[in-house]
């Protein structure tokens, strides 16, 4: 088996996890209304560094659609599914969309913090 080559993202993104790789940007959210028989997940119209599985047909609350699991390819843990092919006219718009699983993921908030900031009476020396 070869390398595992990484793609990092820049900006606010959702990494897996289970092993913290990247896999896509806050950007790239199109949803936050989705649910799965494990609870709520997030439609995306991009996510990295992930391996696909096998076509199947599957019947979701939305109806019949063909997709495939989404894995981590850092640690092989299972992320969600991506649409493949929505079989009702009105569930078109997800073809080429990926799911993912929101206790599957986490999200990675960079946060700067102000230096110029005073320090409080417990950080500080006694006058």
């Amino acid at each position: 088996m070869g390398r595992i080559f990484l793609i990092e993202l820049d900006g606010r993104t959702y990494r897996c996890r289970f092993c913290d790789s990247a896999l896509a940007l806050a950007d790239d959210v199109l949803s936050r209304s989705f649910n799965s028989h494990q609870g709520r997940a997030y439609l995306f119209s991009n996510v990295v560094n992930i391996t696909l599985g096998p076509e199947e047909d599957r019947l979701m609350y939305s109806g019949l659609h063909t997709v495939e699991d989404i894995f981590c390819c850092c640690c092989g843990q299972i992320l969600g599914w991506k649409y493949v092919i929505a079989h009702e006219k009105n569930q078109k718009y997800k073809e080429g969309k990926f799911v993912l699983e929101r206790w599957r993921i986490v999200e990675d908030v960079a946060e700067e913090f102000n230096l110029d900031a005073r320090l409080g009476s417990s950080d500080g020396e006694n006058p």
